[in-house]
């Protein structure tokens, strides 16, 4: 996003916002790209710079590099939620999430949440 009219703003890491917590201006920045320093790459060669690109990748992705990222062990995306969205609830649904199918639900029902916060809501 290059800040045309109506476009959501670039956003840097930042601390993590408590739900309870969440303002209008946090949830702006959460449904924001990230600068490049900051992009998620894939096992795949997919590179995510925002939520929404998560939750295609997520749709999208095998079940290969699904389990590169997620396993018992490590959890990628919820890491990259967390300390670089900002968003301490979605990283821990994404944390319990088993299948990419079940993760992207869970980022896309977390942006629904988001955008309903900015419409007041």
């Amino acid at each position: 996003m290059d800040g045309a009219a109506g476009e959501v703003p670039e956003i840097g890491v930042r601390e993590v916002t408590k739900m309870e917590k969440l303002t209008k201006s946090a949830a702006i920045r959460m449904l924001g790209d990230v600068p490049g320093e900051n992009w998620f790459w894939c096992y795949d060669g997919r590179v995510l710079k925002n939520l929404q690109e998560l939750e295609t990748a997520l749709k999208e992705m095998g079940e290969e590099t699904f389990r590169y990222h997620a396993s018992e062990a490590k959890n990628d995306f919820s890491n990259w939620v967390k300390d670089v969205i900002g968003d301490e609830k979605l990283s821990g649904d994404l944390r319990k999430s088993t299948t990419g199918a079940q993760a992207a639900k869970k980022v896309a029902d977390r942006i629904a949440w988001l955008k309903k916060k900015l419409a007041g809501g």
